[in-house]
């Protein structure tokens, strides 16, 4: 009897995170659609183009912070590693950009 409670309850402790799961990944994903929609919008309103260029690359940025986090599950334990490797890139491709940027204006 205490084996078969013992499972019921690790069943719905999965399911419980399961389901949290999913609903972030739903959240996640029409918060995607909704930047990608107000990227499109600005670009339709005709705004300037110095405003409409910087504006559509933070609103890629939040994308893709969003689709590693919770749809390549990058927020869940023992990704530590990935994560060091990402963010070591993404810092030395932007000093990389940041010394050719300096280079090419000074």
């Amino acid at each position: 009897m205490g084996n078969e409670q013992l499972n019921s309850t690790k069943y719905e402790y999965r399911r419980k995170r399961n389901a949290e799961e999913m609903r972030h990944q739903v959240i996640s994903f029409a918060i995607s659609i909704f930047l990608t929609l107000c990227a499109f919008g600005s670009v339709y309103a005709g705004f300037d183009k110095w405003f409409v260029v910087p504006f559509i690359l933070l609103l890629a940025i939040v994308q893709v912070i969003f689709q590693l986090y919770y749809f390549m599950h990058m927020s869940h334990k023992g990704h530590e590693a990935p994560q060091l490797f990402i963010f070591g890139g993404v810092i030395i491709g932007f000093a990389t950009i940041l010394a050719f940027m300096t280079i090419v204006w000074w």
